[in-house]
């Protein structure tokens, strides 16, 4: 291959916005002439290289804009501290059918259960396939959608936010609201139903929910729109923060040096 036509080469390709073929041409070429590839095995290799970098980079993209925290995975998560119903239904949920379906999911629990990290880890794994994904606690997506509603621009975040595939709200049971918050957070659910999925958790039961929307007939129409296609997780047990306090407490115990003796 000249040095004029490989110039060429990398003009196209940086043209035809494909940085991978401009990176590796010249190497696969090599590969190529060594392994005795005809054409179509060498084009095949250099676009499976441009759409698996492709791949990577948009998953790296959509990591960075997720908000997601980076040590709440699936790697890190104790499976073995959640409820049999809910570790069978996790392959499942990491899947990301449910996105396809506009269905929600709904972990509920007392603090320190694993909710929010059982929610993020699935999250991990959504961008991992190629979805959109935003992690948010509920408090700051809703002064937000209260900052946009008082410029004029409600419309406009809830179109950005219709792009993404699935909303992840943290702690919505922490989130005590005016009546114009708990309106516009109403207003975000409402848009989602049937076209978004929601992924939310909360230490409060449904029965609990009037604390969040105030109002009987809005509380209804919340807990309506998001259980009519949705899975529930029930997490139950012990605080796992708790127990991570009561073992490296029990450990600075155990390492504790023992006193010398006064002698007489």
């Amino acid at each position: 291959m000249t040095a004029s036509i490989e110039a060429k080469i990398s003009v196209f390709a940086k043209a035809l916005k494909l940085p991978s073929v401009g990176a590796c041409y010249t190497e696969a070429s090599r590969h190529a002439e060594k392994n005795g590839w005809g054409f179509a095995e060498y084009l095949h290799h250099l676009l499976e290289m441009e759409v698996d970098d492709r791949r990577r980079r948009r998953v790296e993209r959509n990591l960075r804009r997720s908000g997601l925290p980076h040590d709440k995975t699936l790697a890190t998560l104790d499976r073995s501290r959640l409820p049999a119903k809910v570790g069978k239904l996790l392959p499942v949920l990491c899947g990301g059918g449910f996105l396809d379906r506009a269905e929600n999911i709904l972990a509920f629990g007392n603090p320190g259960t694993g909710k929010s990290h059982l929610a993020a880890a699935i999250g991990h794994e959504l961008v991992h396939k190629g979805f959109q994904v935003l992690y948010t606690p509920t408090f700051r997506l809703v002064h937000q959608l209260l900052a946009a509603k008082k410029e004029l621009q409600l419309d406009r975040l809830l179109a950005r936010l219709d792009r993404i595939d699935a909303v992840i709200l943290d702690d919505i049971g922490y989130v005590q609201q005016d009546r114009d918050e708990m309106e516009v957070l109403f207003t975000f659910l409402s848009e989602r139903y049937e076209r978004r999925s929601v992924i939310l958790t909360s230490n409060l039961v449904f029965s609990q929910w009037d604390k969040i929307f105030k109002d009987p007939m809005t509380t209804a129409a919340a807990i309506d729109r998001l259980v009519h296609h949705a899975t529930i997780l029930e997490l139950t047990g012990k605080s796992f923060r708790t127990d991570v306090a009561r073992t490296n407490n029990a450990k600075a115990r155990s390492h504790k040096a023992p006193e010398r003796e006064e002698t007489a």
